[in-house]
C-alpha cells in the first residue's frame, strides 16, 4: 500500500482580491522505505506542501492521504510525524522528555530507540538539560529525534539541516536515510544539495507547480 498519496493538490491563502494561490495541481506518491526531497526556491510552496502532507492543514482542492485516510485526520505520531521549521518543542521539558513524549503518550518504552537516536544525532551528553539551554541546531536535532522515536509510517521534515554545521548535517542525513531503510516514508523540504544526493527522488517546485 502507498504510504503517502497527494492527488490534485491546490491550496492558497486569503480571500477575494487578496487571495494568493500557493500550490497548483500537485500529485505525488511517497512509498514506504523511500526518502523524497522537495527542492525549489523560497516561496515555491515547499513548506505549504509539507503542512498538507503531514495533515497540519487540509488542502483546498485534491486530497492528502496515508493509506487512503486523510492525513489531517491522523493524530498518531506512529503514523505521521513532523518536524516544522519552528520545531515545536515544549519549553518546560528536558531534551530527553521532548524526544520521548510521543512514546510516553503511546504507552511505549522509548528505551532502545531513544538511545539509538540520541547517539546518532549527538544528543546523549545533554539529554537531561532543559531544551531552553540548548542551541538552535541542537533543538532541531531534538525535534528530529522526537519525530522518529516511534518509527512513523510517514515523517515530514521542513529544512531539517538548516541550523546544522557540516558534521551534524551528515548525522541528520544519515539518520533520515536510516529511517527510510527501516521502512518509513520520508518527505523532506530542503535547499541542501547534500540531502538531494542521498534522496531516492528529488521533486522540484517552482511557483507552486511541479517541474517535469
Amino acid at each position: 500500500m502507498t504510504a503517502l498519496e497527494l492527488v490534485g493538490i491546490g491550496h492558497g491563502y486569503g480571500v477575494g482580491d487578496r487571495r494568493v494561490e500557493v500550490l497548483h495541481d500537485i500529485s505525488l506518491r511517497v512509498e514506504p522505505g523511500e526518502l523524497v526531497a522537495l527542492a525549489g526556491p523560497s516561496g515555491s510552496g515547499k513548506s505549504t506542501l509539507c503542512h498538507l502532507a503531514a495533515g497540519i492543514e487540509s488542502p483546498d482542492r485534491g486530497s492528502a492521504t496515508l493509506d487512503g485516510r486523510p492525513t489531517a485526520a491522523t493524530a498518531d505520531w506512529s503514523l505521521v510525524a513532523v518536524v516544522p521549521q519552528q520545531h515545536g518543542l515544549l519549553a518546560g521539558l528536558t531534551v530527553e522528555d521532548n524526544i520521548a513524549l510521543p512514546a510516553h503518550r503511546a504507552g511505549v518504552d522509548p528505551g532502545e530507540a531513544f538511545a539509538r537516536l540520541t547517539a546518532a544525532l549527538d544528543l546523549t551528553a545533554f539529554a537531561r538539560r532543559s531544551v531552553l539551554e540548548t542551541s538552535l541546531g541542537e533543538q532541531q536535532r531534538v525535534a528530529i529525534a522526537r519525530a522518529l522515536i516511534l518509527a512513523p509510517r510517514l515523517a515530514v521534515l521542513d529544512e531539517p539541516t538548516g541550523h546544522q554545521d557540516d558534521d551534524h548535517v551528515n548525522q541528520v542525513i544519515g539518520t533520515l536515510a536510516d529511517a527510510a531503510r527501516a521502512g518509513s516514508a520520508v518527505l523532506v523540504a530542503t535547499h541542501d544539495q547534500r540531502v538531494w544526493e542521498v534522496a531516492h527522488r528529488v521533486i522540484r517546485l517552482e511557483d507552486g507547480r511541479m517541474l517535469d
